[in-house]
């Protein structure tokens, strides 16, 4: 395939409320052509879909995440499943899943709103993006409890000994520019281990800038600076990296072409 997609993007951020036209044009012009638009509540996740329906080039994520999860009420689950059916260009759930970092929701209730958003996913045949911080463990409880495995987790950080039976499953890793971070040994070392063929490339825009462009906003157009790092770890040229990733993207989405 000939054009790169950032696989995880907050395009609904208020940091691209002013520019968001030239966001995307930047990117095109560094052959970032697509981009996944993923949300972290309900109501984000309808600007998603806005922004996925006015840009040919955008599909949208609809979730809540773990921060949020403490907002759950019991009618969204309707919620989330008519906002899923209210376009086709939704193309799965996320980013849900754990944060034992921050905790700014408590884990009982992170734990009960991962779980009934994973089950939705699962009656729908949806792929979920996840998040994941220090609750590796009680992720995987909840992944093995519910029985889903079309997944991604985006924004790896954890270690390979951690989340190799994960990929030996066949899920999927997205990776960020804090793969860049000269500390970030760990995070390499798991790009090396795992198979080219189970990673996605993201940018978590408007977060996580790489090395080269550390203190900046973060956009899609940085996404090439994952890539470059990958092909540099797994010693193949930055067109494999790009053809691979690209076709896991697309068919982990079912985007249309």
């Amino acid at each position: 395939m000939e054009f790169m997609i950032d696989s995880h993007a907050h395009l609904a951020d208020k940091k691209f409320t002013r520019d968001l036209d030239e966001v995307i044009f930047r990117a095109k012009e560094e052959g970032v052509s697509h981009i996944i638009t993923i949300a972290d509540t309900i109501r984000e996740g309808e600007k998603c879909i806005q922004i996925a329906e006015k840009y040919s080039n955008v599909f949208a994520v609809v979730g809540v995440h773990p921060h949020a999860a403490k907002n759950w009420q019991d009618s969204d689950s309707e919620r989330l499943k008519k906002l899923i059916s209210s376009s086709g260009r939704v193309k799965a759930i996320g980013e849900i899943g754990l944060d034992y970092f921050y905790d700014n929701s408590p884990r009982n209730v992170q734990q009960k709103v991962f779980k009934t958003q994973l089950e939705i996913a699962r009656d729908l045949d949806f792929p979920v993006v996840i998040h994941c911080r220090k609750a590796i463990d009680n992720l995987k409880t909840i992944i093995n409890e519910v029985g889903h495995s079309k997944l991604v987790i985006h924004c790896c950080t954890e270690e390979w000994n951690d989340i190799s039976d994960l990929v030996d499953r066949g899920l999927l890793l997205g990776f960020t520019g804090i793969a860049t971070y000269p500390k970030s040994s760990d995070i390499r070392e798991v790009i090396k281990n795992c198979p080219l063929d189970q990673i996605m490339i993201e940018t978590d825009a408007p977060y996580l800038a790489p090395d080269s462009k550390r203190g900046k906003r973060n956009e899609p157009a940085f996404v090439v600076e994952v890539a470059k790092l990958i092909a540099e770890i797994k010693g193949v040229s930055y067109e494999e990296v790009d053809e691979v990733t690209t076709k896991n993207t697309v068919e982990f989405y079912g985007l249309p072409f």
